[in-house]
Order: C-alpha cells, then sequence, then structure tokens
C-alpha cells in the first residue's frame, strides 16, 4: 500500500508540474497559428465545451468538491485505491491544475485548438490526461 501511495503521489505531481508548465509557455505570449490546428490562449469558465460557465466563479467550488469527494472515496475504498491508484493520480493531478488555474487565473487555461474541417473546443494537457485516467479506469474494470 505505501508503494502505491508513492506512485500516486508522484503521478499526481508530475501530471500537475507538466500541465502548469506547459500553460505557463501560452501565458508567456507564445502562440502558434497552422493548418490544422492552433496553439493558442484562451480561458474556459465552463467545462467541457464551455458547458456550465454561467456558474462562473461557483463553478470552482464545485470542481473543489468533487476533488474533495474523489480523495475521500479513495481513502474510505482501500480496495479501489489500490487497484486504481495510477489513474486515480493522473486525474486528480490534472483536475487540481485546472482547479488551480480557476482560482488563479478565472479559468482553465486552454490552449490546443484544433480547426481543420471542423471546429473542435480548445483544450489542454490536463483535459487529455482526464480523459486518458477515465479510458483507463474502465479499461482495467473490464480487465478486472
Amino acid at each position: 500500500m505505501f508503494k502505491s501511495l508513492i506512485i500516486f503521489i508522484c503521478v499526481f505531481i508530475a501530471i500537475f508540474v507538466i500541465d502548469q508548465n506547459l500553460k505557463t509557455i501560452f501565458l508567456d505570449g507564445f502562440r502558434w497559428y497552422g493548418d490544422y490546428f492552433s496553439l493558442i490562449l484562451t480561458y474556459n469558465k465552463g467545462v467541457a465545451f464551455s458547458m456550465l460557465s454561467f456558474l462562473d466563479t461557483s463553478l470552482k467550488y464545485f470542481q473543489l468538491a468533487l476533488i474533495l469527494g474523489i480523495v475521500l472515496y479513495l481513502i474510505l475504498k482501500k480496495d479501489v485505491f489500490k487497484d486504481y491508484f495510477i489513474p486515480a493520480g493522473a486525474l486528480l493531478g490534472a483536475g487540481c491544475s485546472n482547479l488551480y488555474d480557476r482560482f488563479i487565473h478565472g479559468g482553465v487555461v486552454d490552449y490546443f485548438y484544433w480547426h481543420k474541417w471542423f471546429n473542435f473546443a480548445v483544450f489542454n494537457f490536463a483535459d487529455v490526461m482526464i480523459n486518458f485516467s477515465v479510458i483507463l479506469i474502465l479499461f482495467l474494470s473490464y480487465r478486472k
């Protein structure tokens, strides 16, 4: 269990630090415009596809409650933590990074914009890690 906790913490910190460092590049002014996708700075006041943006600043408190709920669940259900400590670390690291953005910047810092053939939402590394974590949890659940 101790080894799992150490790995969980390392994954959490790695995802958080990588995401914040990538966002700093765009906050410092980097922009790139391409034919298929562009790297631009935007602030998402909502969740995916800017849904729930009408909640404005209170959304960060809902996200905080969700993250605390997941942490409490993992503390109470040690068997779940034992099976999913890697995707849980990535999920919480990415979620906390986006939450940090909400408190510091007033919205989530997004920068990857796909615009070839269709306009897609602007997203960031943490968003990708959240989706990857959910897919990994589903895969591990199915395999089990």
